[in-house]
């Protein structure tokens, strides 16, 4: 039996179940069911991303293997994989920091620094979004 998707193969709109029949009596229940949630994250992922994480795996995370066998540049692996992992309901590290603090107050830290009004300690623990 074939695998419930969870999203729209097309679209990558989300779907609705029209009809469920019973294996042993045949009964059939029409109506719209909402589509059971995936036990894993790995579900929600196209063909295409599920492709790139067999050669990133096969690749031991090595993206200059990756570079070589996709023949793709290392920034369009990089932004590739934080799509995967966005796509799987996490968030890159990266974009973790960056969430915390808006750009005005980055900007207000950094001038803060400049003018001597905070060490650069203090300054970094800022920027990770430490608290004030």
């Amino acid at each position: 039996m074939a695998k419930l998707p969870a999203v729209c193969p097309f679209c990558g709109g989300n779907l609705v179940v029209t009809a469920l029949q019973c294996e042993s009596c045949g009964m059939v229940f029409q109506g719209q069911f909402a589509a059971p949630r995936s036990a894993s994250a790995f579900d929600r992922l196209s063909p295409e991303q599920l492709h790139f994480l067999e050669v990133f795996i096969r690749s031991e995370g090595k993206f200059s293997r990756m570079e070589k066998e996709m023949n793709l540049s290392y920034p369009t692996l990089r932004n590739r994989l934080r799509a995967i992992i966005r796509d799987m309901g996490y968030q890159p590290e990266g974009e973790e920091i960056a969430a915390r603090i808006s750009p005005a107050e980055r900007q207000r830290i950094l001038d803060a620094l400049e003018a001597g009004e905070i060490s650069p300690q203090e300054a970094a623990r800022l920027l990770k979004g430490e608290g004030d």
